[in-house]
């Protein structure tokens, strides 16, 4: 209504101009004054304004040409994709390049959602030395976007404790978003002795903090535990069902007392996950090289299994028979830190790469980067292309030639095809351009011209 007053008060200034200009067009109101029915004035807005009216349908960004790979719709052909105000607003096969502040050309590569990483290490700042919460976590903005990486769900960094400063030291400060898995250990990953402190595993006052902050903490985390009991993981279940969400299990140090075939064969619900799914210690494969059958009954009752690569929990020889035979990772995730980030895991489009030169479908890898995560975390706002969506958008090259990938005992696989973050579009905005595919000629740039509405890279103010 506000806007509408505007509207009308400067189309009655206007009238009043040229009626002054020439009289004998207008007739003069009730003492004076000016006076048109609504309808008359939105009439003439749309005669005597057409760059008002053409701005309104204008879209902020245009990425056209593109292949698009959408799995939770099946969708996989070429589309334009339109953002407005933020928001993903048209996917058509041919949007007018007239109706666009920005166009993009993406032609010959692949347009996803934006990728989901639900396994990481984001408390960062806190000075701790060799901690999850310290030294060995990374800021997020300064990995994700590159890799095509628009959510994140930092991994049990932090506990209830805790949990309020890694909020405020990094949530809310990144422009990647940022979710959370809170570790049942209220002091979160400060590593031994207080990750054992069975003390401190709080299945209340975990839940209360969830219960807090609904739409940022997605489940609980509990990880390294090396007791012979099933205390870390039957607290962490507790808090899960007084919360119903789920419960991610690192199982630490592997131990007869709690044998893995028990956690996910019979402890872990319908929608809890176990990550590090391709571990070495895991009892994966028999003698003849076969995966053993506790592990899809195990899946067909509803465990989620994650691939959290980190820099220790990724062997070839436990992915590649268990990919070749069917039994495929639910999400991929790469437990990113400083020691992964450095070692054989290096980035989210790495590991996926991996398992696309082991064989597995484009589509399929993408689905596990995107749609799947999401439905895991409880967050199906996210993890696809749809109009009214937050405009979230990977652009990705898939290159072809010859690459190494490693695991963690630094075997070396060799691939032919690898996956490269081309351009990263994060709640609308352009926030990584690996190529300038956004950029024009440098020749033809005399000033420093600042796009608010598409352009995420570089500052509004210099």
């Amino acid at each position: 209504m506000h806007n509408d007053r505007i509207l009308r008060f400067n189309i009655a200034r206007t009238f009043q101009k040229n009626r002054r200009d020439s009289p004998a067009l207008f007739a003069r109101g009730h003492a004076g004054s000016f006076f048109l029915p609504k309808r008359v004035y939105l009439l003439f807005a749309i005669l005597l304004f057409p760059s008002w009216v053409a701005a309104q349908s204008k879209y902020d960004l245009v990425l056209k040409g593109g292949e698009v790979v959408d799995p939770r719709s099946g969708t996989r052909a070429v589309r334009d994709i339109g953002v407005r105000d933020h928001k993903i607003a048209a996917i058509e096969k041919d949007i007018s390049v007239e109706n666009a502040n920005k166009v993009i050309s993406v032609r010959g590569l692949l347009v996803t959602p934006g990728l989901i990483d639900i396994h990481t290490h984001n408390y960062a700042g806190t000075g701790r030395k060799g901690a999850y919460d310290g030294d060995s976590s990374v800021y997020p903005d300064d990995f994700t976007f590159r890799s095509c990486v628009t959510t994140v769900v930092d991994a049990g960094s932090s506990g209830w404790r805790n949990f309020s400063d890694f909020k405020d030291r990094v949530i809310d400060r990144s422009k990647t978003r940022v979710l959370a898995f809170l570790n049942i250990v209220g002091s979160g990953m400060e590593g031994d002795p207080v990750e054992q402190n069975t003390q401190d595993m709080d299945s209340p006052a975990a839940a209360a903090m969830a219960n807090q902050y609904p739409n940022i903490i997605v489940g609980f985390k509990t990880a390294h535990f090396e007791g012979p009991e099933w205390t870390a993981v039957d607290h962490a279940l507790e808090a899960g069902k007084l919360t119903g969400l789920p419960v991610m299990v690192d199982f630490g140090r592997f131990r007869p007392e709690r044998p893995y075939e028990e956690l996910v064969g019979s402890r872990l619900r319908p929608g809890d996950i176990s990550t590090h799914m391709y571990l070495d210690f895991i009892h994966m494969l028999d003698a003849s090289g076969k995966v053993l059958p506790y592990l899809f009954e195990a899946k067909k009752r509803g465990v989620i299994f994650d691939v959290g690569h980190g820099g220790g929990s990724f062997v070839f020889n436990q992915a590649v028979p268990a990919v070749h035979q069917g039994f495929l990772p639910d999400s991929i995730s790469t437990d990113l830190h400083v020691g992964s980030m450095n070692a054989g895991m290096k980035d989210m489009l790495n590991v996926m790469s991996k398992f696309l030169n082991f064989g597995m479908s484009v589509q399929d890898v993408v689905l596990r980067s995107t749609w799947n995560p999401a439905k895991e975390i409880k967050h199906e706002d996210l993890g696809h292309i749809s109009v009214g969506d937050s405009a979230d958008i990977s652009v990705i090259r898939i290159e072809k030639g010859k690459f190494g990938f490693v695991d963690s005992l630094g075997g070396r696989l060799e691939g032919r095809q690898k996956l490269v973050c081309e351009l990263t579009v994060r709640n609308g905005l352009v926030v990584w351009d690996l190529n300038g595919i956004a950029r024009g000629n440098w020749q033809k740039r005399t000033a420093f011209v600042p796009h608010p509405e598409w352009d995420g890279t570089l500052p509004l103010k210099r």
